[in-house]
């Protein structure tokens, strides 16, 4: 009996994907821990491995195909002894519903369908001619509003491709939009516009990370009101104790940043004031035990957070080169969920671009995270006289509802005392 070959669900939170590559094709025999395809989540891409042996039947959804919904039939792998020509796709299941939510169910299932490649019927000239279209470029042009039968198309035999719809969208033909039955209750979403403007331009279609960024974003600033509190730290004796330690570190080829530093004394803070160390849950509020550290990368496309798991307890170095390995592989996307899923506070940094002060926004469900400004010199009292001494100013952004503002100073407060008497962070 064929098997279905579903679209993983490769993190707790994921609910779709991209399938970004197959590693097979249609004929090819494969062995259980073969790797099947890459699939592109909202954070990273991962491999996709084969439980299951026997050869790749029907490849049901095309590479390059995005919102894949979790479970969704991708390929079918026939059995030992079975005939892969024979192999059928699996008819589609149709959805059950309450009756009185029929109405919504009967309105949402155009857009059910179109979020798979065979749902977008095959479009037609003018005369009546079948225009060649990829079926990746087909769902795409349906979902951007675009009319094909204007596209010219690069691809074999004039075939029209992805690459083709791109600076097309701003000569979009809306398509017709469903009306959906809303919830009782709840406000109904505004209609969908084709963005227009005489301005050159180019249009480009959100990447799965992109939207993630600006979902989450948009309800951190929603939902969690928001409480800065920013500290002038000196930081001479810290980048003093820097020095000595590179040259120390120098044969074991481990060079440390000040970031690395910044790292360990936030966790070390975080330790010595648990009152921060904390997630708001609803009626619940959590207190962590350790203090796992969210580190704000920037990659091609966003922002990721790899975690160093109880930063408090590792040495700099071990902190080093962890988070040197970290930011690699989330700038190739090769990350797995659990290393950039979870922390208990985040860390970014901006001060390498000349950032002297921001607020960052919270990373929930997070209750606070730090910003780093750069260091520069600046007039200070050294011993009872102005003097100059190179300082950095930092700026925890805390929730609110999870973290009273006196709580919240003496966190600034702790880490700006471990900062300014570094000696701590080697004991």
């Amino acid at each position: 009996m064929a098997i279905e070959l579903k679209m993983p669900a490769l993190s707790p939170t994921m609910e779709e994907g991209t399938l970004a590559k197959w590693l097979v094709k249609e004929g090819d025999t494969v062995q259980s821990g073969d790797l099947l395809a890459e699939i592109e989540t909202d954070k990273a891409t991962m491999e996709f491995e084969a439980v299951d042996e026997g050869v790749i039947a029907k490849i049901l959804v095309a590479e390059g195909t995005d919102g894949v919904k979790v479970g969704t039939v991708i390929a079918m792998i026939a059995s030992e002894d079975e005939d892969a020509d024979a192999v059928k796709a699996p008819a589609a299941k149709a959805q059950q519903a309450p009756a009185k939510e029929s109405a919504s169910a009967a309105a949402a299932a155009p857009a059910a369908a179109a979020s798979t490649p065979a749902a977008t019927a095959a479009p037609v000239s003018a005369d009546g001619e079948r225009i060649k279209i990829s079926p990746l470029a087909r769902r795409l042009a349906a979902e951007q509003g675009l009319d094909v039968s204007k596209l010219t198309g690069t691809g074999p035999g004039g075939r029209i491709v992805k690459a083709d719809l791109a600076g097309a969208a701003s000569a979009a033909v809306a398509a017709p939009q469903v009306a959906a039955t809303p919830a009782t209750n709840a406000a109904p979403a505004a209609a969908a516009t084709p963005f227009q403007t005489d301005i050159p331009h180019s249009a480009e279609k959100l990447s799965n990370m992109r939207k993630t960024i600006a979902r989450r974003l948009t309800e951190a600033k929603q939902s969690i009101p928001h409480i800065y509190l920013t500290v002038d730290i000196q930081l001479d004796k810290l980048l003093k104790l820097r020095g000595d330690l590179n040259k120390a570190l120098e044969p074991q080829g481990v060079k440390l940043s000040v970031n690395d530093l910044l790292i360990k004394a936030l966790a070390k803070a975080l330790v010595q004031v648990p009152n921060c160390n904390v997630s708001f849950a609803g009626d619940q509020l959590i207190r962590y035990a350790r203090a796992d550290i969210s580190v704000a990368v920037s990659i091609p496309g966003g922002l990721i957070t790899p975690i160093v798991a109880d930063a408090g307890n590792k040495s700099i170095s071990a902190i080093a080169t962890e988070i040197k390995e970290l930011a690699a592989r989330a700038k190739d996307g090769k990350l797995q969920p659990h290393e950039y899923q979870g922390g208990t506070a985040s860390l970014s940094n901006m001060g390498m671009f000349g950032i002297t002060q921001f607020d960052a926004v919270i990373n929930p469900p997070q209750a606070m995270i730090m910003a780093i400004g750069a260091g520069a010199q600046r007039p200070w009292i050294v011993d009872g006289a102005l003097g100059i001494a190179t300082v950095m100013s930092a700026t925890g952004s805390f929730d609110h509802r999870a973290i009273d503002g006196a709580d919240g100073a003496q966190l600034m407060q702790a880490f700006k005392n471990i900062i300014e008497n570094p000696l701590g962070l080697v004991a």
